[in-house]
């Protein structure tokens, strides 16, 4: 098959995903036919995809049982994601119907950088300060912060980000601790960092950063018992998954002081809001409101990938995603039905790790 006739349909697309994707497609071993839609993909938009062998979709599309049926329905072969994380995808529906993809890792510098830019602007109020000294008021009062160094910063998920985020830490002289479910004891070693018990972890720092895939067993692992763990006026960044943290028990946290900033980059309930212009109409989610209106949280939308060595990592990564399936290649960064991104696959007789996680 010419790649020229290959259809990708390309869903919940800005102009910028037009942009990545249509520079990268102009290289003579892709050439595929991208057609970009607006909309969000779910059950009742799945038709739009109607004589497409491919669908290209993103964190807050819906890849539910009945849209991955609706998709197979309509021909499609492959679900490109153009994202690492795929919470949102049944897997298990998808499975015997369609295979799929995603781009594991981009810019891990994007988003460890973006968090500590969080940590510090909270720490600093640096967004108060700006919106202040525009109204011509110079005072600093209220704006008191602390000096990171000598502080202990936890750090949920030693992942690539996770471990770049820590990389980052190496300059500010401060303590690190850290939780993984599979701890990487070299680099502990390399970069002074001290893998805790998670509960440990939350009674001692005085920072937490969340860098972790979300799955059913993590999910609100912040929640009002692991918040009554925690240091007063601990500061909380998440730029991962919102469904890490309970949002109604994060409000408690702050309303008690207990919390003493939140950066949020992610918001459970982020689907009908995030990505959008929302500037003409009142807010009908009350926890999101109730989160905006503290002077102590920062929530921005999903923003912490957004630069253009990470858009322009995704649209080549993905395109070789699709590409290499048409061509018969080994897909190595194929999502395995069978393990789920879990680190020892059922299908792997010896137990060894997956390549497909």
């Amino acid at each position: 098959m010419k790649h020229s006739k290959i259809k990708v349909a390309f869903f919940d697309t800005k102009p910028y995903d037009r942009q990545f994707f249509e520079a990268a497609n102009r290289d003579p071993q892709y050439g595929f036919d991208i057609r970009f839609y607006e909309t969000r993909l779910t059950p009742a938009s799945a038709a739009i995809a109607d004589g497409s062998q491919v669908v290209c979709a993103f964190v807050n599309d819906d890849l539910s049982e009945k849209t991955i049926r609706k998709l197979h329905e309509e021909g499609v072969k492959l679900i490109a994601m153009r994202c690492a994380g795929y919470n949102n995808v049944n897997l298990a529906a998808a499975l015997g119907k369609l295979r799929v993809v995603r781009v594991p890792e981009y810019s891990p510098h994007a988003v460890a950088e973006y968090t500590m830019g969080l940590l510090l602007t909270l720490n600093r109020n640096l967004h108060r300060a700006y919106c202040r000294v525009r109204e011509n008021n110079f005072s600093i009062n209220g704006f008191l912060g602390f000096d990171l160094c000598g502080k202990t910063i936890g750090v949920v998920g030693t992942g690539k980000i996770g471990l770049t985020f820590v990389e980052i830490l190496q300059g500010f002289g401060v303590k690190i601790l850290a939780y993984d479910l599979f701890p990487k004891q070299e680099e502990a070693k390399r970069l002074h960092m001290e893998y805790v018990p998670l509960e440990e972890l939350f009674r001692r720092s005085d920072v937490i950063s969340l860098h972790c895939p979300l799955t059913p067993e993590n999910r609100h692992m912040i929640d009002k018992k692991s918040i009554a763990l925690m240091k007063p006026g601990v500061f909380l960044l998440n730029t991962s998954r919102g469904a890490l943290i309970d949002a109604p028990a994060l409000i408690q946290g702050l309303k008690k002081k207990k919390i003493g900033a939140a950066g949020l980059d992610v918001y459970e309930e982020e689907t009908d809001y995030f990505f959008e212009d929302k500037s003409d109409a009142a807010i009908d989610d009350d926890v999101l409101a109730r989160l905006l209106t503290f002077p102590n949280v920062i929530v921005t939308s999903h923003q912490a990938f957004f630069t253009r060595e990470a858009e322009t990592s995704i649209a080549e990564v993905t395109l070789r995603n699709i590409r290499d399936f048409f061509q018969g290649k080994e897909l190595v960064n194929e999502i395995c039905h069978l393990c789920d991104g879990k680190r020892s696959c059922p299908g792997k007789s010896n137990g060894t790790p997956c390549r497909k996680k």
